[in-house]
């Protein structure tokens, strides 16, 4: 599974998703973790209601499953859900390596309803959630 954050330094998720200069994405998997890529952007990130900013962050964003964002506006909420991307707010600044691995151990354990959406969408077959 692939999991997007928003980061200006590639190690915490500490950005708001409309304004962030990276967007890291991993590879998850429920015996590990790796970094498959890095999605940099430069130009007019704080100019709020420019709405074209969106559109490489989006596209950046195909074949992910999860985006970690420290916020999200309303229609970037909107326009990240319309490509099947779960987004989730983090309360303070995280690192990337600790959210990787909570979800490692949630994957691997008992999965909250979302999540278990995200694996079957995405093939997983899961002897404990299977039948529901």
């Amino acid at each position: 599974m692939k999991i997007a954050f928003a980061t200006q330094d590639l190690e915490t998720v500490d950005a708001h998703f409309g304004w962030a200069k990276n967007i890291a994405i991993y590879e998850l998997d429920p015996s590990s973790f790796r970094l498959s890529g890095v999605a940099s952007f430069e130009s007019n990130l704080a100019e709020d209601g420019n709405e074209d900013k969106l559109v490489p962050k989006i596209e950046a964003l195909k074949g992910c499953a999860i985006l970690y964002v420290a916020a999200i506006g309303g229609s970037g909420a909107a326009r990240v859900v319309a490509q099947k991307v779960h987004p989730v707010k983090v309360e303070k600044p995280e690192k990337i390596a600790d959210l990787l691995e909570r979800l490692r151990v949630l994957i691997n354990g008992t999965p909250p309803p979302w999540m278990r959406k995200i694996l079957r969408e995405q093939g997983e077959k899961r002897a404990d959630f299977t039948d529901e």
